[in-house]
């Protein structure tokens, strides 16, 4: 059986004031994730209850693509672009083993 997916949520919480700054630049530097053959997709999302949090959600093909990501000069690149505006983040890794409703073009 074929692995349908693996996901990452990135949770920053980003300095007081630069929330506009960080959202130009996530869009700036989008592309050195977009850009790998194994990512299926990229999103920004902002708390709706919170000032200045931000989730990154990230699909993958599988595990070992992204990892080979998150090792390769590429990410880092991006990872120091974004870096300023972070006061904290914690990730978290999933593997998707299933998804009901309606496919997105």
């Amino acid at each position: 059986m074929t692995e349908p997916g693996f996901r990452v949520v990135l949770t920053m919480h980003i300095h007081p004031g630069v929330e506009e700054e960080f959202e130009q630049a996530w869009r700036a530097v989008g592309a050195a994730v977009t850009d790998h053959p194994a990512n299926l997709g990229h999103w920004l999302l902002r708390s709706a209850d919170e000032k200045g949090v931000y989730y990154i959600n990230s699909d993958w093909v599988d595990e070992k693509h992204f990892r080979e990501f998150e090792e390769s000069w590429e990410h880092g690149e991006h990872r120091a672009k974004l870096h300023p505006y972070r006061a904290s983040a914690t990730i978290a890794t999933m593997h998707v083993v299933g998804h009901l409703g309606k496919e997105t073009a």
